[in-house]
């Protein structure tokens, strides 16, 4: 944990901030903090600053806190996954959080299933847990939003175009596909919405729909990736082209 996330409710009125639970557990037994020094803490959805230590005793603590940085820049990605298996799901999660993944749109395919809708892991208080992870390991206060959806076909449909609209680049990494993603136009300024699809990909149908809603298929190479490993991935070479595009001089003209 590289930063404590503050929540509305652990304010008090005098601007001091209480933690109970995980949280104060962490601050006594594994940073063992003493009263006067300061921690690194951000407020959810606010800035990141320190929080001078008031008091930590069993199962509480107290800090006076100074919010003034803001929390890193977005990733400026949206992810369409296919839900994978739970256990997988829960890796994911906190990754794309710490990566700052702004939205994510946890869909059916045919090759998810149907088990997975009942897990506990998709459970709203659980989604969050995971993702305030992910936040604190990044040192980051924004919780992408996730959305679920059962249907694979009206979604793409109906919701993927009002949703996601028309400015963004559309990726599919595919294994059929041949190019590389650098030969797509991944610039420093344009948002991208990633389609990854289970273990196993997307079945011919899924791909060919989602080609049909403007999604660029693109190869990962001759590996074949688990979803846990793919998504880390893809948002990593999605980052790094960005920052050699933005690097990149501007060709000279005659």
């Amino acid at each position: 944990m590289n930063l404590l996330l503050l929540l509305d409710e652990d304010f008090l009125p005098d601007g001091t901030a209480r933690l109970t639970g995980r949280r104060a557990q962490h601050a006594r037994e594994v940073l063992r903090a003493e009263p006067g020094e300061s921690l690194r803490v951000g407020r959810l959805g606010g800035l990141t600053g320190t929080g001078e230590v008031l008091e930590n005793s069993a199962g509480v603590l107290h800090v006076r806190v100074t919010l003034t940085e803001p929390p890193p820049p977005r990733a400026g990605v949206d992810l369409l996954l296919a839900i994978p298996r739970p256990k997988a799901l829960k890796k994911v999660l906190p990754a794309v959080a710490s990566l700052g993944v702004d939205r994510i749109v946890l869909v059916n395919a045919a090759r998810v299933e149907k088990s997975y809708f009942d897990s506990k892991v998709l459970d709203p208080a659980f989604v969050r847990e995971l993702l305030i992870q992910g936040l604190e390991q990044a040192r980051d206060t924004r919780l992408p939003e996730v959305l679920i959806r059962e249907r694979f076909r009206p979604f793409v449909e109906d919701e993927l175009g009002p949703l996601f609209g028309p400015e963004p680049l559309r990726l599919l990494p595919h294994p059929p596909a041949r190019q590389p993603l650098r030969a797509l136009a991944v610039g420093p300024a344009r948002r991208v919405v990633l389609a990854i699809g289970p273990d196993g990909g997307w079945v011919p149908f899924e791909a060919d729909m989602l080609e049909a809603h403007g999604f660029h298929p693109f190869s990962l190479g001759p590996r074949i990736l688990r979803v846990e490993t793919a998504v880390p991935v893809l948002l990593g070479q999605v980052a790094l082209l960005r920052e050699d595009t933005a690097a990149s001089p501007e060709p000279t003209r005659a």
